[in-house]
């Protein structure tokens, strides 16, 4: 019988300093995660996905130093080393390896399926320039996932489509070759509510915060200082209706701002309607600056701590690249027996 003890892991790609959005929407979960109860080191993993990064163009010359300013955030939002595991996905060898073995098993048919294949591939001036890379990433997130026999995946609505590629991918697998190798995983949430908190751009609240925005108006960075977070928050795009109230599409700009006051201050939409109602929105920017700069402030200084502190990073880099190694080769070890290979 398969170990049905429970495995938690997670990724980030490494875009640098993450923005309010990534806090509040990944890793402010994963610290949640990390803290609500004491369970061995081993059975949580965090991993700065440095290789699904590369499926798309990027700017090689700016690479590790956003690896290790994604890395120095994570430890300043409160990821403790101590008590779970956080390494570079390049750094585990073995990644790469169980992503060909598994493309090997994976149907081409379900990887044309993929929508967010279909979007970025979209994106590109030349179809024909479109990596083998972009078209294999959700194999690579499964190898991510079934290398360690995760069995709670925390993910976000975009990648929940992947991550049922990675159960269909393990019972593919269990199944052809009759040994129960890996668990299937399923998504984890705190709380059934949680798919609705998502941080959108200050400039166009109909799009999400994302670092790929040219306008740096249109997201509050976890460094960014007290005055920069007030006058972002000031200029964030509202209306002139009276009252503070939520309509996701009527009052897109409003509800942004309550969905950001409600993510940082842990307090019911409901709520905040009936706290600040009365409230025009000049007064409500002012009532969400002042909670944003009370929640990230403190978290900004630490970053900017471990920025500084390489020794320590690289230290934390070798510790979880160790710790995830030893799980990844006792995979290995039993996917190559699988398969006839060993």
């Amino acid at each position: 019988m398969m170990a049905c003890r429970k495995l938690i892991l997670s990724g980030i790609q490494p875009t640098g300093v993450p923005h309010l959005g990534n806090y509040c929407g990944a890793v402010a979960k994963w610290v949640g995660l990390q803290n609500s109860a004491p369970v061995p080191r081993e059975s949580q993993l965090y991993t700065i996905v440095d290789l699904h990064a590369i499926t798309m163009p990027y700017d090689h010359t700016q690479l590790q130093a956003n690896i290790r300013d994604l890395g120095a955030s994570l430890l300043g939002c409160g990821l403790d080393p101590a008590k779970c595991i956080l390494f570079k996905q390049s750094d585990v060898r073995e990644h790469t390896e169980l992503s060909w073995l598994l493309s090997c098993v994976t149907p081409l048919s379900w990887l044309n399926r993929m929508t967010q294949f279909k979007q970025k591939s979209q994106q590109s001036n030349n179809h024909e320039s479109v990596s083998l890379g972009l078209l294999s990433y959700p194999v690579l997130m499964a190898a991510d996932v079934l290398l360690y026999k995760a069995t709670h995946v925390p993910v976000g609505d975009d990648q929940q489509q992947h991550l049922e590629l990675a159960r269909m991918v393990a019972t593919t697998f269990n199944d052809r070759f009759q040994r129960p190798v890996f668990p299937k995983p399923i998504p984890v949430r705190e709380n059934p509510d949680e798919a609705l908190v998502r941080i959108m751009s200050l400039k166009d609240p109909t799009k999400k915060m994302s670092k790929s925005d040219p306008a740096p108006g249109s997201r509050i960075d976890l460094t960014d200082e007290p005055d920069v977070i007030s006058k972002k928050i000031r200029k964030a795009q509202t209306d002139a209706i009276e009252g503070i109230f939520y309509d996701k599409e009527g009052r897109p700009g409003v509800s942004n701002l309550m969905t950001i006051l409600s993510a940082v201050t842990e307090m019911p939409i409901a709520d905040i309607e009936a706290q600040y109602g009365s409230y025009q929105t000049g007064q409500f920017k002012g009532v969400v600056a002042e909670a944003v700069v009370e929640k990230i402030g403190p978290i900004g200084k630490r970053i900017a701590q471990f920025q500084t502190d390489s020794a320590y990073l690289d230290a934390v880099f070798l510790d979880g690249q160790e710790a995830a190694s030893v799980i990844a080769r006792q995979t290995m070890a039993e996917v190559k027996t699988a398969m006839g290979m060993a």
